[in-house]
């Protein structure tokens, strides 16, 4: 039986920020109360609920391993394919050794409007004590292990640096590439997490709906990706030679991992095994389904032809455009999203990839960056009241991805200007063109 009263997933954040702006120095107060770690008797913890955020949260990163490695590896040139898998485990190790330190702790305690505390670095306080049979729990899940909750929140950090492998493939430095995601995932991403997810942010005191991860995940790393397209310029022979993808049974496999995944991604962001996660978890099909259907006739449309890339591509969008709104609307609603965002991110990944000009290798800006626009905006449309127990709106939507935006775009921008400065970022033309595999790894795929 679902617990009355209880704050559920990322809905209940936006109300505690209201509660907490309007209570002065009862506020202050409680924010200072809610930075130590919060301990309860084990037998006040949901089992039930507590088992499906654990759940949820295998699903999440089984969405960058293997999904995003097996996804971005079928694209790129056989010479890459295993400096790409490599990048994508890489940072999946580096961002959870990075979030364990400290990246849960500043962007999920209640510091300030901008950034939170070091309260929770290295998981303090957060083991349960068996011989006391208490626990700690967080203030936006009280009802769930606070290692839960810091896991859970673990595997979108990964996902969202893994992300941004598909803008620089083919020609950056390994070295440099784990520099420069070690301290995005810090300075860009972890500050967009507490401003929409925690109940003291600024977007959140506003009213933003990010139910999953719209302007947080996709957003962010869709801007981020198309700076880094930018600032590392093309890719030799991009344009002018035939760019062959490796095994688009690869990426098939990838999207489909990205596919189930999805559901611990959306449905697990109600924290809850409760009917808000079986209406997210229909809603994120639905919306896949539509996406991959739109993408397909758009490409048709155009070319007189429908891919499998196109297909995979699609569902992609599909999915990152719901992901804001996966726990506010209908599914009728998210019929709608999918096929607009299929539409629109197959323009993102052709004709406006033509206009910017950059090289954004595996459309990280194309799919999720549009896709994460098109859905941040259309939540603000379609949020149901009665499901969302709150009212959307289109102008503090745009708001929030105008802001995330233009942090990401800036931050990232000075990020790769200052490495570039200390370290360098690109190979060198005899390793680009030898491939990274070789070059970088001393590894290669087999005949």
């Amino acid at each position: 039986m679902e617990k009355q009263g209880r704050a559920t997933g990322r809905a209940g954040a936006i109300g505690a920020a209201w509660w907490l702006a309007a209570g002065g120095a009862h506020a202050q107060a409680a924010q200072q109360a809610i930075s130590r770690p919060t301990v309860v008797p084990l037998d006040t913890i949901s089992a039930v609920d507590t088992g499906w955020l654990m759940t949820a949260t295998v699903l999440v990163l089984l969405m960058t391993l293997p999904g995003i490695a097996l996804f971005y590896a079928g694209m790129v040139r056989r010479k890459n394919v295993l400096n790409t898998m490599a990048s994508v485990v890489a940072i999946a190790a580096l961002v959870s050794v990075l979030w364990f330190a400290l990246g849960y702790s500043l962007a999920f305690t209640p510091g300030g409007p901008w950034i939170g505390s070091d309260s929770r670095a290295w998981f303090a306080g957060l083991e349960f004590n068996a011989v006391r049979e208490r626990v700690a729990v967080s203030h936006l899940a009280p009802h769930v292990p606070e290692a839960a909750y810091a896991m859970f929140q673990l595997a979108f950090a990964v996902i969202t640096a893994a992300l941004l492998v598909g803008a620089w493939v083919e020609r950056m430095r390994f070295g440099a590439m784990l520099v420069f995601v070690g301290l995005w995932s810090l300075l860009v991403y972890a500050p967009v997490a507490h401003w929409v997810w925690e109940p003291g942010g600024w977007l959140a005191r506003m009213g933003a709906l990010d139910f999953a991860g719209g302007t947080v995940v996709h957003v962010n790393a869709g801007v981020a990706g198309i700076v880094c397209a930018w600032f590392l310029k093309p890719r030799r022979g991009y344009g002018h030679e035939p760019f062959e993808p490796y095994n688009l049974g690869f990426t098939m496999i990838g999207a489909a991992l990205l596919w189930i995944g999805w559901f611990g991604f959306n449905a697990g962001s109600s924290l809850a095994a409760d009917s808000r996660a079986a209406q997210a978890m229909a809603v994120t099909h639905i919306a896949a389904s539509a996406g991959a259907l739109a993408w397909a006739m758009a490409e048709y449309a155009v070319r007189g032809r429908a891919s499998l890339l196109g297909l995979c591509s699609g569902l992609v969008g599909g999915l990152v455009a719901i992901t804001p709104a996966a726990g506010y609307v209908t599914p009728r609603s998210a019929m709608c999203i999918g096929l607009i965002a299929g539409v629109a991110c197959y323009w993102g990944a052709t004709g406006l990839k033509r206009l910017i000009g950059a090289d954004d290798s595996l459309d990280v800006f194309g799919v999720h960056g549009v896709g994460g626009i098109v859905g941040s905006l259309l939540t603000g449309v379609f949020a149901n009241p009665e499901i969302a127990g709150v009212q959307g709106s289109v102008a503090t939507q745009a708001i929030s991805v105008l802001a995330v935006a233009a942090f990401t775009l800036i931050a990232t921008a000075a990020l790769l200007w200052l490495l570039h400065a200390l370290i360098g970022l690109r190979v060198d033309e005899e390793s680009e063109l030898q491939g990274l595999d070789l070059a970088l790894h001393r590894e290669r795929v087999g005949n």
